[in-house]
């Protein structure tokens, strides 16, 4: 597999489906009745896309994971990811599908906020499951947008299109949030997975190779995505992955600095600072007082 399919514009990809462009910005259309994507290549989004998937739909593969998806699934692709596609031959499509370009919400509240929708970074074994209620408020929102299309652009069009959009992905985080609460289990043995894993970095000689620890590392120990590793870690404990790392930090620090046998600089750099002075601010900040004074009072 070495061929990469380059789609930047909505026409591109309608184009591959045998489906006419009705805008040139956005495009929602029923996977049923259109031509296969060209198997087992490499494709590259320059547009946003949500697909809900109907029935087995095929083998899609991002990341480092591929995942076979069932009835009621909701998969996010953002600009610049590629996607590999791998179908058997006989393999027909089914459920829905809305494309939107970055251009179509530029200037839009729904543009300024995008960066709040983190799971288009999901990876694909971390896709939404609907339940078939919710399925079916995003299946009315689809009908919503393709109805606007079918009807004469106007000045009201852009606006009543970006609305819905934003209202489906606020849905979405509404259904998020519900899935990672009935996961308990599952999150709880990430948790825990997490803290272990926190505990020997600091145990071990990972901070003279690695420095400072960063949510991307233990994202990957856990086959997550960071975002969605981020994402749960607030939703389960109501802090940050980050803070809880600079927590460790300084838990690990305090011991540290009983010693006197070492200097603060010595510390900071077993700590994984570049930087004495930086170790520092961070100290002084969460505890109120520098490492020295710390010390001293101890």
């Amino acid at each position: 597999m070495d061929s990469i399919i380059k789609v930047e514009k909505i026409s591109q990809y309608n184009a591959l489906k045998d489906i006419e462009t009705k805008h040139p910005l956005i495009s929602v259309f029923d996977n049923t009745n259109t031509k296969n994507l060209p198997n087992h290549c490499k494709m590259h989004f320059g547009f946003y896309a949500i697909f809900l998937k109907a029935g087995n739909c095929g083998e899609l593969k991002y990341g480092r994971n591929t995942y076979d998806y069932d009835d009621g699934t909701l998969v996010f692709i953002s600009p610049g990811q590629v996607i590999e596609i791998n179908n058997e031959d006989n393999y027909q499509p089914t459920g829905l599908a809305l494309l939107f370009h970055p251009d179509l919400i530029k200037g839009t509240a729904l543009g300024k906020q995008m960066s709040q929708y983190s799971f288009f970074s999901y990876d694909s074994n971390e896709a939404l499951h609907l339940s078939l209620k919710e399925q079916q408020i995003i299946k009315d929102l689809f009908s919503k947008l393709e109805y606007e299309l079918d009807q004469s652009i106007d000045k009201h069009s852009k606006s009543i299109m970006t609305n819905n959009i934003e209202l489906l992905l606020n849905y979405c985080i509404r259904f998020y949030d519900r899935q990672f609460i009935t996961r308990e289990n599952i999150n709880t043995d990430i948790l825990s997975k997490f803290e272990n894993l926190l505990n020997d970095y600091f145990l071990s000689d990972t901070t003279q190779d690695l420095g400072l620890p960063s949510v991307g590392y233990f994202a990957d120990r856990l086959h997550l995505s960071p975002n969605y590793f981020g994402d749960l870690i607030k939703k389960e404990t109501g802090k940050s992955a980050q803070e809880h790392m600079q927590l460790k930090l300084i838990d690990v620090a305090k011991e540290k600095i009983f010693d006197p046998e070492k200097s603060i600089s010595q510390i900071a750099f077993e700590l994984g600072f570049k930087y004495p002075q930086h170790f520092n601010r961070m100290f002084k900040k969460s505890t109120g007082f520098t490492p020295n004074e710390y010390r001293m009072m101890n």
